[in-house]
């Protein structure tokens, strides 16, 4: 039998094999965390190798994603369907081994890693999932969701504000399932820490609420053991064990210094590394019996099978439960959950009511969350300003895990990396809202939402400068802009509650990625629509007035600058200037439909066109065309209230009839 640091030495030397073949790579962090790594996956982790979606496995969560060769190298040994030569393509094009961990890539990854400290976030959420599950459907005699999950995070993690956000979220949620490793080797890319990152982590982390193990060392198997079975033992606290570990293990002449982090050791020194391990095989070989202490498939399917008699008696004893979490953990409606849209819009349409799309929103939320009790809400301490809680929601509280509302405090990016763990787990749709311009502190953790393609949706209220009063800081200039042009995300701007509606729709039918719904802070008048433009607005765009003939010009608006163009499209046909307006709501949306659709909608023969949006300017030339003309904002807004910002700014009625009769007075 391979002793374990036999064991310990088979992830050290793949990973500093495929580092060397792809000539790229991080092979000091799984060189230092092989020991952590091996007792971990050979003593306590509930996987099953040959079903990766298993629901009570174990969630194993790489954060210092750059370590990617430690997981890819523990996902081959115990069995998953990742070949030694899926490990000689590590970093290469099409490769089932990219240079950081992504989720539906590779088996066995739980979430995509790499940008520093959302491995955590993600982590707090999927811990999040586990708890709120569990306390909604398991019974006494049924723990059928009461697995953990743990995760590996270096200093780079630690120094990421996002770790403070959500790790002191994690102590207060009380979330005791949730074990974290710390690689405390005092190295990153510049060197030695103790020059930028003096802070005592086990005091801050006991400061969060959490249970400190400290220190343990990183390299003593027995040590490690203990720390797990301490760290398991916890009701009341998530646990941080603080692993001192030596950066590239093994390798005699580098280890222990930065030149292990981020490039191959080099042919002499893996060459010297094998001669101090006592490894004697050639690149990527791994003795059969090595391969057999591993391998986790035949364990995995005894868990797997046990659990499955548990879960079968518990769907005999509580049919309802059973079938409601099998129907959220496979991303199913139940039956008749649309019907509460339409029958909001036609609400909607009846009272004709001008109130502002953040009030329609939560309007809907109310609607919709009988019927759907995987929404999952919050917000990041603007609860009352987003309007993101149903009249029925029951706030999550540290004791009390069957709610259905976050009061996520302010952590707008916690948040929002929070939620793609809750979405990457499966059996929630969560959405959290701040203002629109609060975008900028979460950012990469929508950008991550897009990678992965998760069912996030991101209520973002205050949507432009008439919010008003609280000025620039507050008044989002470039932020739609920078969201339509995010890959993978779909924005909504609607101008009404009836948009809104189809927005929300489109949100939770919408299973491959996140959507942000722009909201209005300010009240807008309802639009009537026939049922013909009603079932358009799913389009993301359609027209809203049009005229007997060909219009003469093209006026395209989106949320709270829709009105302004129907008032001007009215008044210039009582000048018998025929005007047609188009309503965007989802710029991407109707991007994505047919060319003889949007040819219906923007004939190319009518050139005369103006966009209005009090935004940036840029993205509305694809529209408008060169010649055209963009009513909007390149500039920062002020203090005052909204109808002054927007006359100040020429966001107007007269501003829109005034640059369509310029344009039709152009040869």
């Amino acid at each position: 039998m391979p002793s374990r640091t036999q064991l310990a030495n088979a992830i050290r030397v793949l990973s500093m094999d495929a580092v060397q073949k792809a000539k790229s790579g991080h092979p000091g962090m799984p060189m230092g965390m092989a020991d952590i790594a091996q007792v971990l996956w050979g003593d306590f982790l509930k996987h099953n190798p040959t079903d990766p979606h298993w629901l009570n496995r174990d969630r194993f969560i790489l954060s210092n994603g750059h370590g990617s060769m430690l997981q890819y190298a523990l996902l081959h040994l115990a069995g998953y369907q990742l070949s030694i030569d899926d490990l000689k393509q590590f970093r290469q094009l099409h490769s089932k081994t990219p240079g950081h961990p992504e989720v539906d890539y590779t088996p066995g990854v739980e979430t995509t890693t790499g940008p520093l400290g959302q491995g955590i976030a993600n982590g707090v959420g999927m811990a999040l999932a586990q708890k709120i599950l569990a306390a909604t459907f398991n019974r006494p005699e049924f723990p059928i969701i009461d697995h953990y999950t743990y995760v590996f995070l270096g200093d780079g993690c630690l120094m990421e504000g996002i770790s403070h956000e959500v790790c002191s979220f994690a102590g207060t949620q009380k979330l005791n399932k949730l074990i974290a490793f710390w690689d405390d080797n005092g190295i990153s890319i510049d060197g030695k820490v103790e020059h930028w990152f003096s802070d005592s982590t086990p005091e801050r982390f006991k400061a969060y609420g959490w249970h400190v193990i400290s220190p343990v060392d990183g390299h003593d198997p027995q040590a490690i053991k203990a720390a797990i079975l301490e760290a398991q033992a916890q009701t009341e606290r998530p646990t941080l064990i603080c692993c001192r570990t030596i950066i590239g293990f093994g390798a005699p002449n580098l280890a222990g210094s930065e030149k292990t982090h981020g490039a191959p050791l080099g042919d002499a020194e893996i060459l010297a590394t094998r001669e101090k391990l006592g490894w004697t095989y050639e690149p990527f070989v791994i003795p059969q019996d090595i391969y057999a202490a591993w391998n986790a498939r035949e364990q995995g399917a005894t868990w797997q099978n046990q659990w499955q008699q548990m879960f079968d008696k518990y769907t005999k004893a509580y049919p309802e439960l059973s079938a409601q979490l099998q129907r959220r953990i496979q991303k199913q409606f139940p039956e008749g959950w649309a019907q509460q849209i339409s029958a909001f819009i036609n609400e909607q349409q009846e009272a004709g009511a001008s109130i502002a799309t953040r009030q329609a929103s939560q309007l809907c939320i109310n609607y919709l969350t009988p019927v759907l009790p995987e929404l999952l809400g919050g917000s990041a301490d603007l609860t009352h300003s987003n309007l993101t809680m149903a009249k029925t929601a029951k706030a999550l509280t540290a004791n009390d895990a069957t709610g259905n509302y976050i009061y996520y405090g302010v952590r707008e990016f916690g948040m929002s990396a929070i939620m793609n763990g809750l979405a990457i787990y499966g059996g929630f749709i969560p959405f959290g809202g701040t203002f629109l311009t609060f975008l900028d502190y979460a950012r990469n953790a929508v950008r991550m939402s897009a990678l992965m393609k998760q069912r996030v949706i991101y209520i973002y209220t205050h949507d432009s400068i008439g919010l008003g009063e609280d000025g620039p800081t507050h008044q989002p200039i470039e932020h739609l802009t920078m969201l339509r042009v995010t890959p993978n995300v779909s924005l909504w701007r609607p101008c009404d509650s009836t948009e809104t509606a189809i927005a929300w729709q489109q949100a939770i039918e919408r299973q491959n990625g996140p959507t942000c719904l722009a909201l209005s802070r300010q009240a807008l008048p309802a639009q009537g629509r026939s049922a013909a433009q009603i079932a358009m607005v799913h389009k993301g765009g359609y027209i809203l007035r049009d005229t007997d003939g060909e219009p003469a010009a093209i006026v395209i608006a989106t949320g709270s600058e829709v009105y302004l163009a129907m008032q001007a499209a009215e008044k210039l046909a009582q000048q018998n200037i025929s005007v047609r307006v188009v309503s965007m709501p989802s710029v991407d949306v109707f991007a994505a439909q047919s060319d003889d659709y949007k040819e219906q909608v923007l004939p190319a023969k009518i050139t005369k066109r103006v966009a209005i949006e009090a935004g940036a300017t840029a993205g509305w030339y694809q529209y408008v065309g060169l010649n055209g003309t963009v009513i909007g904002l390149d500039h920062f807004g002020e203090s005052a209230p909204a109808p002054d910002l927007y006359t100040a700014f020429g966001i107007t009625t007269e501003r829109v009839i005034n640059e369509v009769i310029s344009l039709l007075n152009k040869k």
